[in-house]
């Protein structure tokens, strides 16, 4: 029988959240007109519970080391949650406001964030030609943001683009957490509690009841953003955020897809654009990556 490589199994894993991800988008849009935190509470709130389930499977079978935080990790456990908070709150603000294509490709620069944070966590080193993409896909992006003195169009885009740098440090450090031997499920379950702890007083402050329509929709939601966290985590604990991170953009096309079936929303020439230039980039990165890795 074949070995799968680890390579393999990061691809797949990226491809699967970037499914989860783009559809937990659209459930969340379609829940119509609740505060974006409240939604992202309810995100964490079900990832929290998936995880609590599994980790006491894990703890059944290899008892106390199924839980035990490795040495160093509890700050990059802290990080990663904060980071982690930023890119959900600027994503679920963006979803609300902006074409999902449009929120999703900003929050995809959080691959290019992940090289960056990457060489400061890890000191991996970055390159000329992963430098020129980061840059380039930064400017890709401005198309897609259209900053204005008009505050309140150009707020829900910076937004979005400022969740992708905050997804874009948390993803490397589940990279970090991967070195260390973090158990995955603990890594969702430190993230969930911090995420949820963070929520908790803008909940009491403006709290908006539920339709059970809306309640189910966000219940959804919440199991599909707890399978694109599992993948996700499982997919940089497998590879580095250099060899797969291309796919992530299949995300792109998932949330195109959604947006134009549930919504009639197609993206403006700009923003497409946009797109096309950071998906360049991230081709161009992964190409010259694949080559550096034929060469050692």
């Amino acid at each position: 029988m074949m070995k799968i490589s680890d390579t393999t199994k990061g691809i797949f894993y990226l491809i699967l959240s970037a499914f989860f991800f783009a559809l937990m988008a659209a459930l969340v849009h379609m829940a119509g007109d609740i505060n974006f935190v409240e939604k992202a509470f309810f995100r964490n709130a079900i990832a929290f519970v998936i995880a609590i389930i599994f980790l006491a499977l894990d703890y059944k079978k290899g008892g106390k080391a199924a839980l035990t935080i490795p040495k160093g990790a509890l700050v990059f456990l802290f990080i990663r949650s904060l980071a982690g908070s930023v890119g959900i709150f600027g994503n679920f603000y963006a979803i609300d406001r902006i074409v999902l294509s449009d929120a999703s490709i900003l929050n995809k620069m959080s691959p290019f964030f992940a090289i960056l944070f990457s060489f400061i966590l890890m000191r991996e080193r970055i390159k000329t030609v992963p430098l020129i993409a980061i840059i380039t896909a930064f400017l890709g992006a401005m198309l897609v943001v259209k900053p204005s003195f008009d505050f309140s169009k150009t707020l829900p885009t910076a937004a979005g683009f400022i969740g992708g740098a905050g997804a874009g440090l948390a993803y490397a450090c589940v990279r970090k957490l991967g070195y260390l031997k973090c158990n995955g499920k603990i890594i969702v379950l430190f993230f969930s509690t911090v995420s949820m702890i963070l929520c908790a007083p803008f909940m009491i402050a403006d709290f908006d009841p539920l339709t059970l329509r809306q309640f189910i929709l966000l219940s959804l939601g919440g199991v599909c953003a707890a399978g694109g966290q599992f993948s996700i985590t499982a997919a940089y604990y497998h590879a580095p955020a250099r060899d797969i991170s291309i796919y992530d953009y299949s995300q792109i096309i998932f949330s195109t897809f959604f947006g134009f079936a549930f919504f009639g929303q197609l993206p403006d020439a700009w923003s497409f654009a946009g797109y096309v230039i950071i998906v360049l980039m991230a081709v161009l990165n992964f190409v010259w990556n694949k080559r550096q890795n034929h060469q050692a």
